[in-house]
């Protein structure tokens, strides 16, 4: 059995600890105060890490040493309930070189939230350790009006529901296919962000603590069946499922796994045998996204799986290159796997974003656009 950490409530206490990003910068730096006062206001205790808001590590927080002792000691303190990362980033994968997974598992268990670079941490957690993590917000995703992805999360922690519904809605930025100049959106958000940072202290956090999701775009799920080795896409009025047992993250960490001695796949399979991949990308193109599922696939990963439940592209790509879309790059690669695929969900670097506990037992369902996780 994975085991599934105990519930928190008011009172408890969360620590906030940085693996991979610190809240250095702007708006982390801000955002990281604005969660902490929401939080507090539920009724909870913050301890804050010394790696929380550092930025002195080269392409990291800190020294990954320093970063990975910090996160090992709140893990097995008795007086931090949960966790709560302050940050993605990208080279997490240098903090988990100084984590003794198999030490923890003496520790009791408890909640570790995050996602993108923290699927390292995540990841081995379920694994090498047994124990569940939650790939939801991190701690600047709750400086902000608390919406469906925040109180989602925080039920997860509060353990007040066991049946999750995707959302109507998400943030399509638009689509910017010259990597080499900015579209005319990012270069004016760029100033509205500039223009805000110029203004008191005061004022920046009266319009952190007021922000909502600009939801733009209706979402569309689109969901293949797989039977004999090729992808056919459902109709909506059509229900497809699969039951096992969560387990993914992020792709660009995933495919860096594959192979090293934080790679226990194959030994967690034999003891689990039904696994619904959860994966979501953040900046691939179509090309590199075809090239690691195949990477995944062919190190074994995905033999046997029981589903596939695929996150929307960080960078929402709707052309192609060559002929390789966001589609046919996932299709092609899964469909001789023989299990069904749900593409697009509400999952990962997009918000509103879905928190998933991953090593939890489920059953995963979708009918049309609506897409419904009830956990076992």
């Amino acid at each position: 059995m994975i085991k599934r950490p105990e519930s928190i409530g008011k009172g408890s206490v969360i620590g906030i600890t940085a693996p991979s990003f610190g809240a250095a910068t702007e708006p982390y730096s801000y955002l990281i105060d604005v969660a902490i006062e929401n939080i507090e206001k539920r009724g909870y205790k913050i301890l804050e890490g010394k790696t929380a808001r550092l930025g002195d590590g080269i392409g990291i927080s800190t020294d990954p040493k320093v970063a990975a002792a910090e996160l090992t000691e709140f893990y097995k303190r008795d007086d931090i309930d949960a966790i709560i990362s302050a940050g993605g980033g990208e080279l997490m994968n240098e903090t988990i070189t100084h984590i003794d997974f198999e030490a923890l598992k003496s520790a009791k268990p408890k909640w570790f939230v995050g996602y993108s670079d923290n699927t390292n941490f995540i990841f081995p957690l379920v694994t090498i350790t047994g124990v569940q993590g939650i790939y939801g917000p991190c701690i600047s995703g709750y400086g902000k009006v608390w919406e469906n992805t925040e109180e989602d999360a925080f039920a997860i922690l509060e353990g007040t529901k066991d049946v999750f519904k995707g959302y109507d809605m998400f943030v399509k930025e638009p689509e910017n296919t010259d990597e080499n100049s900015e579209t005319e959106a990012e270069a004016k958000s760029e100033e509205e962000q500039e223009d805000l940072f110029s203004k008191p202290r005061d004022e920046i956090f009266k319009v952190l603590r007021e922000y909502r999701f600009d939801l733009n775009e209706k979402k569309v799920l689109t969901s293949f069946s797989c039977d004999g080795g090729k992808a056919v896409k459902v109709s909506d009025d059509r229900e497809v499922s699969a039951k096992g047992i969560l387990l993914g993250g992020c792709l660009e960490v995933l495919e860096n796994l594959v192979g090293t001695r934080f790679d226990r796949v194959k030994e967690f399979k034999k003891e689990n045998k039904d696994i619904i991949w959860v994966i979501e990308k953040c900046e691939m193109n179509p090309m590199s996204y075809r090239r690691s599922l195949w990477n995944l696939r062919e190190a074994g990963w995905f033999d046997g799986a029981a589903g596939f439940l695929i996150g929307r592209p960080g960078n929402f790509f709707d052309g192609d290159m060559m002929g390789v879309d966001r589609f046919n790059a996932v299709t092609e690669i899964l469909a001789p796997i023989g299990a069904p695929i749900i593409m697009d969900a509400d999952i990962g670097h997009v918000n509103p974003m879905l928190p998933i506990i991953m090593g939890a037992d489920a059953q995963v369902s979708a009918i049309g656009n609506d897409l419904t996780i009830k956990y076992q």
